[in-house]
């Protein structure tokens, strides 16, 4: 596709834009405060530049690291693929995209001066005072610092993007551009919604689809004259495999798009009244439209364009194709422009707090749940789309792998099916319901729901071995992928990598698991997360995952680079047993009250104060912390005989497949033994007989000697009595 229809793209947006805000009234000067034209029209229009700039980094990255081929050799060793040639579309998507961060530092350093100008109501100046006023925006005010830590992390995007060619050090720039995204969401309309956590999470979701979709459709509008290959270059036509690969990934952004826009739309627009008769109700219907057109596209891509590349009508479906990208790029362009009109005008719902806003708004962003009761354990929820679209990923991914699965001839158990899906289900639970709600005003409810996040859900996960399945899912890149890296390689990966071998290492996972307990209460990142969005989603994160780990080293059966064993497993969790016990206690006897600047000063009216309720908190950590231990330990123990038995059958049907050979083996080498033992008996006899044997010997004969004597020399033997009396009668005879 030609440079000037990709420039009509851009032209597109600015034109839907300008119409947009005009539309809706943004555009027009203020009669209080008005920071003058310049600013009014600067700002929208260099948001957008932004916006596509940030969506083209983020394209060029998913291209580079999951969709592209590396090089042109066809090698699989890692010492011959350093020196082969880069592939001509990866080199291209990586410098587009580093030339769109280069934009996306300079725009996100234009936005925020406009954005001071325009909250400040002044023009632009270069005098000092507008200087030290713009510094104390950067430094002191939440949407100056959230704009300065996007132009920071823009910056070390672009410069990763001009020198890392590795894939692993480019799947983290990826993730650096991603956590780009996360500023710009929680500023805006979003942060003083009445549901301003439901706000910034569906409008983070939202952002992170929007960038995938419209980063990849501009990188097949920049890559398209590269893909169909050349022969002069070496190259293959990759245009198929290039669709599939982001087609795939198309449709979970288009779900996310709209699902979150939906989301959003509603928590800002709460009267349907207002969705038709008020202009920002009618922009918001205008986007939803255009989403559903490139949804329509996208799937006339996937069901007949993508099919027909491989057979006899390639060459007429590659003409459609690149037609409907370039249709698609148009419409995108339009849909960006709507979205920046959006962010400009004002919805029919005040953003700004009430004067008379409680405590409990103004310190946790909603108002005090009613007291709670049983029965409100089950009623009282607040969805945190954040976990919720985590919970259906994780659902709708999990019954593909098994579709998939089951149509290749495999089977799947269906009690790893069942363990994941309640696992996802408490998962929901936990991060949206009762727990959560209550969580926020007492500190018990908080530890209900952190301890059945660590030590609840991650049974149920572990148990459902996703990994596992992912990996029997996942198709793998043949040897025709030249380096490039599927999602079953980088799985592998990450598996077998050194930060794996550490963290899933059974003492620093049990570590981890009870360390991180004291460490998090006891320090200022308690107060932080209940105070923070940001904070309190890492939360999460930190205890599920560290939860997670620690099940599956102890009962998964994922793979692992290494696994402890079965005594050592018991011996540790009896060490988190007592730990968590002694945590309990400590909580139950202390004297003062943690985060107490947040707990103190909820105003809350109704159930016990905040120093018995943390203290009830200790004790529920203690309980139960308890529970799920034990049943750990007795998963062990379990798997332990299991085991045993296994090893005991293939020794069995080793005996009867060799006719007890091994038996046999082992009976002849005890009866050499014995045979040598006896030999060595009776020679260990032998010498004892003649060693005493032969002093005998020398006595009698010496006997012997002595008796014969006397009887030569006429002497009378003493003990013959025959002898006695012949003597006698001589010596009458004389």
């Amino acid at each position: 596709m030609s440079l000037p229809w990709q420039l009509a793209g851009l032209a597109v947006l600015f034109l839907a834009l300008a119409a947009a805000l005009i539309f809706s009234g943004a555009s027009a000067a203020r009669q209080v405060s008005d920071p003058g034209a310049l600013v009014r029209w600067g700002l929208p229009f260099a948001k957008a530049i932004h916006n596509v700039s940030v969506a083209t980094v983020v394209g060029g990255l998913i291209f580079a690291v999951g969709i592209l081929p590396k090089n042109l050799g066809g090698s699989r060793s890692r010492e011959k693929d350093l020196d082969a040639p880069e592939h001509p579309a990866f080199a291209r998507a990586l410098a587009v995209a580093a030339a769109a961060g280069a934009a996306w530092t300079l725009s996100a350093v234009a936005v925020l001066v406009l954005t001071y100008a325009d909250v400040a109501g002044q023009s632009l100046s270069g005098d000092a005072e507008f200087t030290r006023s713009l510094v104390y925006f950067m430094t002191d005010i939440e949407t100056g610092k959230a704009w300065l830590a996007v132009t920071i992390i823009a910056a070390v995007v672009t410069t990763a993007l001009f020198g890392v060619r590795s894939l692993t050090g480019l799947a983290f720039t990826l993730l650096l551009a991603l956590i780009g995204l996360i500023p710009t969401a929680l500023i805006g309309h979003s942060s003083s919604s009445s549901d301003h956590e439901g706000a910034i999470n569906s409008l983070g979701l939202h952002l992170v689809g929007v960038s995938t979709w419209v980063g990849g459709i501009i990188m097949l509008a920049v890559l398209s004259g590269i893909l169909t290959g050349t022969r002069s270059k070496g190259t293959q036509d990759i245009t198929e495999q290039t669709l599939r690969r982001f087609s795939s990934l198309a449709g979970f952004a288009f779900v996310l798009v709209f699902a979150s826009g939906v989301i959003n739309a509603a928590i800002r627009v709460t009267n349907p009244a207002d969705l038709f008769g008020s202009p920002y109700g009618q922009l918001i219907l205008a986007k939803s439209l255009a989403t559903l057109v490139l949804g329509g596209i996208g799937f006339m891509h996937r069901q007949w364009v993508i099919p027909q590349l491989g057979k006899n009508g390639a060459m007429s479906a590659r003409r459609v194709l690149w037609q409907l990208v370039l249709v698609e790029l148009l419409v995108m362009g339009a849909t960006s422009g709507l979205a920046v009109a959006l962010g400009r005008s004002a919805p029919p719902q005040p953003t700004t707090y009430a004067p008379d806003a409680s405590p409990s708004f103004i310190l946790s962003g909603y108002e005090l749940p009613p007291e709670l009761t049983p029965e409100r354990w089950l009623t009282e929820w607040r969805f945190d789309w954040l976990w919720v679209g985590v919970a259906l990923f994780g659902a709708v991914t999990y019954i593909l792998g098994i579709v998939k699965v089951r149509r290749r001839g495999d089977k799947w158990s269906w009690f790893r099916t069942v363990n994941w899906l309640i696992g996802l289900i408490v998962l929901t639970y936990i991060t949206s319901g009762p727990p959560a709600v209550y969580g926020r005003v007492l500190f018990s409810a908080h530890m209900v729901d952190h301890m059945a996040l660590t030590m609840v859900a991650p049974i149920f996960l572990v148990l459902g071995a996703p990994v596992t399945l992912a990996l029997r899912a996942l198709p793998a890149r043949g040897e025709g992928a030249h380096g490039s890296r599927g999602l079953r390689e980088w799985l592998l990966l990450f598996v077998h990598s050194k930060f794996s071998q550490v963290v899933t290492h059974p003492l620093f996972a049990a570590a981890n698991f009870a360390g991180s307990i004291v460490l998090f209460y006891y320090s200022d990142l308690f107060g932080l997360a209940m105070r923070e969005h940001v904070g309190h989603e890492l939360m999460n994160l930190h205890f599920l995952l560290t939860g997670y780990i620690f099940v599956l080293s102890m009962i998964g059966s994922d793979p692992l680079p290494r696994r402890a064993p079965y005594p050592m497993r018991l011996l540790l969790l009896l060490a988190t047993m007592g730990f968590h016990a002694f945590f309990g206690v400590a909580i139950m006897g202390g004297t003062g009250l943690l985060a107490a600047d947040y707990f103190g000063n909820l105003g809350r009216a109704w159930g016990p104060s905040a120093i018995g309720d943390q203290q009830l908190g200790g004790a529920v950590a203690w309980g139960i912390g308890e529970v799920p231990t034990l049943l750990v330990a007795i998963g062990v123990a379990v798997m332990w005989s299991r085991s045993d038995e296994r090893e005991t059958r293939r020794v069995d049907r080793a005996a009867d497949r060799n006719n007890d050979a091994d038996l046999s083996a082992y009976n002849d080498m005890f009866a050499r033994l014995a045979d040598r033992d006896a030999k060595m008996a009776g020679r260990t006899a032998q010498a004892t007989r003649t060693a005493t044997a032969e002093p005998t010997r020398t006595v009698t004969a010496e006997h012997s000697a002595n008796d014969s004597a006397p009887e030569q020399d006429g002497a009378v033997q003493p003990d013959s009595t025959t002898g006695q009396n012949e003597r006698n009668t001589k010596l009458e005879g004389r």
